[in-house]
């Protein structure tokens, strides 16, 4: 295996636990070149982080005449494809038409993840099973972020040097994965008052969580980073305390091995949680966020910030 690439879309959660498959292919294939098609601002977390060498937008139109049955792929995209020795594809491809017209490039080994995954085992045991097929087996489910030197130096004025900030990130994808938000300004209160500062990140999905909570703090120091690149923002996320919910960023901030309190709902932690010895996971009562008590959350944050 001389040029491996991996294609890999969906969200941050679903790259991120995607990783444990691509470092056995790693660690099994070490001067191979590591290419991954995918989503740009996500991939970015890999690419000459240890995973990958180069990385391709898959965003980018002329894949859409891969999803076409029966079709002559044009001379760039069958040249693309026949570089590589191995493809590992996690698109949706039911009919197999991608796979067809990939193969239909050259004798690349073709291997496709699951289009869907079950209740079986962990995502990440699911997303590597495949590579069974050459001889690769998962042992661990805990992923591991590389940020470099670049990444940290970007972040250095976000924190006070030699202080362990406490890192709120409010939001999910979905507003049922959501702790309340007058939840969260109790517990931020409860922290301040205790000495411990408070530091938020937030994207574009948290908006109108992170408007409240600044609301609530005028004046009380609380810092708040909006929309940071997701290398940096992993950067940002080590050495820290780290509470969020059922989200890609949390499943970023255990990669940095941060010190994690992260809040499910009705979603299976089993399945999706992040792995890790500094992973705490609550469960909602009845899987609903509402009935998540404060006092329980501020446990396990005081628990998670003595490690």
């Amino acid at each position: 295996m001389n040029r491996i690439l991996v294609i890999r879309g969906g969200a941050i959660g679903d790259f991120v636990l995607t990783l444990p498959a691509i470092r056995l292919l790693r660690d099994r294939f070490q001067n191979a070149r590591l290419e991954i098609l995918g989503v740009p601002h996500i991939i970015a977390l890999a690419h000459k982080r240890f995973y990958a060498d180069a990385v391709r937008s898959l965003d980018s139109a002329s894949f859409a005449r891969c999803f076409a049955a029966n079709t002559e792929l044009p001379s760039e995209l069958r040249d693309y494809f026949s570089n590589f020795d191995l493809v590992l594809s996690y698109l949706y491809d039911s009919d197999r038409i991608f796979e067809a017209n990939v193969r239909s490039c050259s004798s690349t080994m073709f291997i496709a993840g699951p289009a869907t995954l079950d209740n079986s085992e962990h995502a990440a045991f699911q997303l590597a099973r495949p590579l069974q097929t050459l001889g690769l087996c998962l042992k661990d489910s805990a992923v591991r972020i590389f940020p470099n030197e670049e990444d940290r130096a970007a972040v250095r004025g976000f924190r006070e040097v030699g202080v362990r900030p406490i890192v709120f990130h409010p939001g999910s994808g979905s507003e049922t994965k959501n702790w309340p938000i007058e939840n969260w300004i109790a517990l931020g209160d409860a922290l301040m008052a205790n000495g411990r500062d408070l530091l938020i990140v937030a994207g574009e999905a948290d908006l109108d969580r992170t408007a409240r909570l600044k609301t609530a703090w005028i004046g009380k120091g609380v810092r708040f980073t909006e929309n940071l690149p997701l290398p940096h923002l992993a950067a940002l996320l080590e050495d820290t305390t780290f509470i969020g919910h059922d989200s890609g960023i949390s499943h970023i901030a255990a990669a940095v091995e941060a010190r994690c309190v992260v809040l499910f709902g009705k979603t299976d932690p089993a399945i999706w949680a992040p792995a890790g010895e500094k992973v705490t996971v609550l469960r909602a009562p009845d899987g609903k966020m509402t009935l998540l008590e404060i006092d329980v959350v501020a446990c396990a944050v005081a628990s998670a910030s003595s490690r």
